[in-house]
């Protein structure tokens, strides 16, 4: 039984010097490339375009807002 495991399924072609060997590491890379660059991402914080235009617009209501209740008087 054990026999015709192995001749149903060859192990080499996963190995490194092969062409499916080269391709699981190739997408392993990958794979741990983007990982990482997730991890960088979100660990600086970057806030996104929207999130910039919707501060900017509240900060400017919010100014506006406390220009009226204290008007400058000339």
């Amino acid at each position: 039984m054990i026999t015709s495991l192995s001749t149903a399924l060859d192990i080499k072609i996963f190995s490194p010097s092969e062409p499916i060997g080269i391709f699981i590491i190739f997408v392993g890379l990958i794979f741990t490339g983007m990982i990482f660059y997730i991890i960088y991402a979100v660990s600086i914080n970057k806030e996104s375009l929207e999130d910039k235009k919707i501060r900017t617009k509240k900060e400017y209501l919010q100014k506006e807002k406390i220009g009226k209740l204290f008007p400058k008087k000339k």
